[in-house]
């Protein structure tokens, strides 16, 4: 019997909503609008990657406020991890990952983001009676 050493991305995402209840957006050069996140690195925490990589793309500081749920894409080996999360500092900045970013009015923001599934990601994290969530596709 061979056995295959699993190769899985883990990667961590933050729904960032200010006191406005407009939601954190970055417009990354492959994807478009999006939320910020990326990979989770080794010794790193789910909730540490996911607060890294939205100062490194955004330049905003975020509290992890609670756990949404989890989007496993099966065909690719990627867990995405998602996050509510509340902005504590730092100011807007683009980064190499970003081309724009901006806080949008909600409605706004949903309508910005067309890749994939996701703005369902969004809504399910914001959706707090659905959670913890686990959606595969």
């Amino acid at each position: 019997m061979n056995f295959v050493t699993p190769k899985h991305i883990v990667s961590a995402a933050t729904v960032v909503m200010n006191e406005k209840q407009e939601i954190l957006l970055l417009k990354g050069p492959k994807r478009g609008w999006e939320m910020p996140g990326g990979q989770v690195e080794e010794g790193e925490s789910l909730k540490e990657a996911a607060i890294r990589e939205t100062m490194e793309e955004t330049g905003i500081e975020v509290e992890i406020l609670s756990f949404c749920g989890i989007f496993q894409n099966v065909q690719r080996s990627i867990c995405n991890t998602l996050f509510l999360a509340k902005p504590v500092g730092g100011k807007l900045a683009t980064s190499s990952e970003s081309l724009e970013v901006g806080f949008f009015p909600l409605e706004e923001g949903l309508e910005m983001v067309k890749w994939s599934n996701f703005r369902q990601r969004i809504e399910h994290c914001l959706n707090e009676a659905c959670h913890p969530f686990y959606i595969e596709f």
